[in-house]
C-alpha cells in the first residue's frame, strides 16, 4: 500500500528484532531500525538500521542534525571504516558478543522457541492465578503480555507492583488502550525457570497482602490458589 502511494516503508522493530522471524526484503520495508538490546539481548546504547541502498541514498539532504545523518555515517564508514565521533566501544563489543550467543541459540528461530516457551509458562501460571490475560490467544505474540486488573473494586496495583519489586520482579505499570492492565516481559536472558520464579513471587505477594490486611483483593479462585485450598 505504501509503494503504491509512492512513500517511504520504515518499519520499527525496536522489540521484535532477533526474536521474531522476518523475511526483510519480502516485507517491501525500506528501512528496518533496532536496537542493540531487547531480543538481540545485548547491552542499550547503540541503534543500527537495514535499509535499500536506493532509498537510503534518497534521503540526500534530509537530516535535521548532524549527528543523526544515517547517509552520512554510512558514508564515513564505507570510506573510512570508522564512526564519524567517539563509538560506545564497550557497546559494540557487547553486540558482537551477544549476536554470537544469538547464532548458537539457533539464530532467531532457536531463540524465538526460548521466548515462546517463556510465553506459554507465564500463561499458564497467571491463568492458574486467576488473572486473565488482555489479548485473544490468535494476537498474542512472546514478547510481552498484559493481564487485566482483577474485576474486584479494591484491587491496587500499586501495591502490587511494590511488593513483586521487594522480591526482586519488575513488571510493566501501564494501560492498553484504556483498559487497566499490567504487562510482563518474556524476552531476554530468561528461561522459563526464570518465569516460574516470578509466578511464585506473584502468589507470595498475594499471600503477604492477604495475611497483612493489605488492599490487594483478588478473585474467588485467587485467594483459594493461594491459600492452598484449590
Amino acid at each position: 500500500m505504501a509503494k503504491r502511494h509512492g512513500k517511504t516503508y520504515a518499519l520499527d522493530s525496536m522489540s521484535a528484532f532477533g526474536g521474531v522471524e522476518l523475511d526483510l526484503p519480502a516485507s517491501g520495508a525500506d528501512f528496518l531500525v533496532s536496537s542493540s538490546n531487547k531480543c538481540v539481548e545485548g547491552v542499550p546504547g547503540l541503534s543500527f538500521c537495514l535499509c535499500r541502498r536506493d532509498a537510503l541514498l534518497a534521503t540526500a539532504g534530509w537530516a535535521r542534525t548532524l549527528s543523526l545523518d544515517l547517509l552520512d555515517q554510512w558514508r564515513a564508514l564505507e570510506r573510512t571504516g570508522q564512526f564519524r565521533f567517539t563509538p560506545p566501544t564497550h557497546v559494540v563489543l557487547a553486540l558482537a558478543r551477544a549476536l554470537e550467543e544469538l547464532a548458537a541459540e539457533g539464530g532467531v528461530p532457536g531463540r524465538a522457541a526460548r521466548y515462546r516457551a517463556n510465553q506459554a509458562a507465564l500463561l499458564a501460571g497467571m491463568r492458574a492465578l486467576g488473572f486473565v490475560e488482555y489479548l485473544a490467544p490468535r494476537l498474542q505474540g512472546p514478547i510481552i503480555t498484559s493481564f487485566r486488573y482483577p474485576a474486584e473494586p479494591h484491587f491496587d496495583f500499586a501495591t502490587f507492583y511494590g511488593r513483586l519489586n521487594d522480591h526482586g520482579f519488575v513488571i510493566y505499570p501501564g494501560k492498553v488502550s484504556g483498559a487497566d492492565c499490567f504487562r510482563v516481559g518474556t524476552i531476554g536472558r530468561i528461561f522459563p525457570d526464570d518465569v516460574r520464579a516470578l509466578l511464585r513471587a506473584v502468589e507470595i505477594c498475594c499471600q503477604e497482602l492477604l495475611a497483612g490486611g493489605g488492599r490487594l483483593f483478588l478473585s474467588a479462585r485467587v485467594l483459594t490458589k493461594v491459600n492452598g485450598q484449590s
